[in-house]
């Protein structure tokens, strides 16, 4: 039987997620592609580390050597920042091989370039892991965008801040106790500021804002606010009021223009997204036909980020033609 050989850039929580993955469900694999996957080379900072891997897989910190394994299918990219990770992917991308991303900050400038690149080599890119982790927001839209016009998303897309946000409101807790826990569990960086300051948010909005409406708003006029000097009195203030402070995302067309904020806001007990709470994100979409729906799943974490990724290689491999290539984007900067 053939295999699709694959390498992964990067073995930190989502690295070993998707290896694990891809190790545990092989059948599933021959079931579904006819293929087994196979992790052919992994890239990393420090070689000599010692990781329970094959003996059979290259463990590298050069990336050339990786780039040039014969017939390699498939490049899983998760690294955190810009760089060096758009210049590995434009390069897999140059040599015709398909490329899955999780790194939002990068794909939100870059998606264009990197479309137009895969477009131009006859690959495809997933990026379902970009938005919403293990959510499938992604897919969802594409199908929703086939008849419905969406006209407004609403979302809590960054898991540290709800966790945080709802530590406070459960256990009367103060923010920074509730930050510190959240490091504690795994949940927060070393340095969460991305998260508690809605850029990690913001980020992610700008690949929706992309997908739904073909273009992006001007970043340095988006409205984008942290929750760091939300207080314990507030809280409890909010909770007597029945209303739950929450890290929200919105973008939606007032007229013709793109509306855009990220936010703590206060939200009554009837908005979809009041009851999501602890790590998980959710993601209301209105449209014309349909209405409001809305997602809600893990939207960070090994598994689930690895969930999102290993679902666009089934989808990368199983279709003649990759919808994630298709739509228009234009490459923007925070300037």
């Amino acid at each position: 039987m053939t295999k699709i050989k694959a390498a992964l850039l990067g073995y930190g929580t989502v690295g070993q997620g998707i290896h694990e993955v891809l190790h545990e469900h092989q059948e599933r694999f021959r079931t579904l592609l006819g293929k087994e996957v196979e992790i052919v080379a992994i890239l990393v900072q420090n070689p000599s580390k010692y990781r329970d891997l094959p003996e059979n897989i290259v463990v590298t910190k050069d990336f050339e050597k990786i780039i040039t394994i014969p017939e390699l299918d498939v490049v899983f990219e998760a690294i955190v920042g810009e760089e060096p990770a758009l210049s590995y992917l434009t390069h897999a991308l140059e040599k015709s091989i398909h490329v899955i991303t999780a790194n939002k900050m990068m794909f939100a400038k870059h998606a264009n370039s990197l479309l137009e690149k895969a477009r131009e080599n006859h690959v495809k890119i997933g990026f379902e892991a970009t938005t919403a982790g293990g959510t499938p927001v992604i897919r969802t839209i594409e199908q929703l965008l086939q008849v419905n016009q969406v006209e407004k998303i609403e979302a809590i897309l960054n898991g540290t801040s709800n966790y945080i946000l709802t530590a406070m409101s459960e256990r009367s807790i103060d923010f920074e106790t509730a930050l510190a826990e959240a490091k504690e569990k795994g949940y927060a960086e070393a340095d969460p500021a991305n998260d508690i300051d809605g850029t990690d948010a913001f980020n992610k909005l700008m690949i929706l804002s992309q997908l739904i409406f073909n273009e992006q708003p001007v970043w340095n006029k988006v409205e984008k606010t942290g929750i760091q000097d939300i207080t314990s009195t507030a809280i409890q203030t909010a909770q007597e009021n029945n209303e739950k402070y929450k890290h929200i995302a919105v973008i939606g067309k007032e007229g013709d223009q793109l509306k855009a904020e990220v936010s703590p806001l206060l939200l009554s007990s009837s908005h979809p997204l009041y009851n999501i709470d602890g790590v998980d994100n959710a993601i209301a979409i209105t449209s014309n036909i349909v209405g409001t729906i809305t997602l809600i799943g893990p939207g960070a974490g090994k598994l689930p980020t690895a969930s999102a990724m290993v679902e666009d290689l089934v989808d990368i491999f199983q279709n003649g033609t990759n919808r994630h290539s298709t739509y228009p984007y234009k490459d923007q900067a925070a300037v």
